[in-house]
């Protein structure tokens, strides 16, 4: 999957302070990953690590159908909550009568607690995108991806009310063996993608929809962003995607689970 560098730079101002704070916690409190190695037992957290019941662990490896079978289509948003685009996305989908999955990073997601219980009262669904969305993930240590999974884990669901991820998407699709078997033992399948609509390079409107246009035949996942910038063209590139793909006879589902 495409490693996404250029969009990350803001993601260092942004969560920079709190990652730190995040991370010095980390290593003193209850909810801290007591994880082994690959092939060791499942990679356990504590009771606390997020509010809620028990955790049912689901397959580790990674998702890309729809639950609407072979016609069925995932849009996928990643990298917020944001109060100016979230809102906008949002409206879009109620208003085609589409439900997606929000890829949330831990702190966006702390900092706007009612734009995640409003993603979850629309009926959309949650998907844990890391704590600083390093998208070198997959070179860091175990510690260092447990802390990211479990932590921004903890802060979704807190700012959800509850409301468990139902997915982790490595940032820039960085998994490792040991990141799938963490977040699936948490019960969070691992999400990949497979139309990346670059909409973060801010290709203009009409090379958006012509990517999905271009590449939906590749399969079901659509990656778009509501956060990180501006993201007006994603916003009027969905309007015109989303009556599209109804005229395609495609049905709008969830990833698989």
């Amino acid at each position: 999957m495409t490693r996404h560098g250029a969009k990350r730079g803001w993601y260092g101002k942004l969560v920079g302070a709190a990652l730190g704070v995040t991370v010095l916690a980390a290593g003193a409190s209850v909810w801290t990953a007591q994880a082994g190695a690959v092939g060791s037992p499942s990679p356990r957290a504590s009771a606390s690590a997020t509010p809620g019941g028990d955790v049912t662990p689901v397959d580790v490896t990674i998702v890309h159908a729809s639950d609407k079978g072979e016609r069925g289509v995932n849009i996928t948003i990643d990298d917020g909550p944001d109060p100016v685009w979230t809102p906008q996305v949002l409206d879009v989908l109620r208003e085609n009568g589409v439900k997606a999955t929000f890829c949330m990073v831990g702190p966006q997601a702390q900092a706007h607690p009612d734009l995640v219980k409003k993603v979850v009262a629309a009926g959309h669904r949650l998907c844990d995108h890391t704590v600083s969305h390093d998208t070198a993930m997959d070179t860091k240590s175990q510690a260092f991806q447990s802390q990211q999974i479990l932590d921004a884990e903890r802060m979704i669901t807190e700012a959800s009310g509850g409301v468990r991820p139902m997915y982790y998407r490595a940032p820039g699709g960085a998994f490792t063996p040991y990141s799938r078997k963490l977040a699936a033992s948490r019960g969070m399948r691992p999400l990949g993608w497979n139309v990346d609509t670059k909409d973060f390079e801010l290709p203009g409107t009409d090379a958006i929809v012509a990517t999905v246009e271009r590449e939906l035949p590749g399969g079901p996942t659509l990656l778009f962003h509501d956060a990180g910038g501006d993201r007006s063209q994603t916003v009027e590139a969905l309007r015109r995607i989303l009556p599209w793909l109804k005229e395609q006879g495609r049905s709008f589902g969830f990833p698989v689970r």
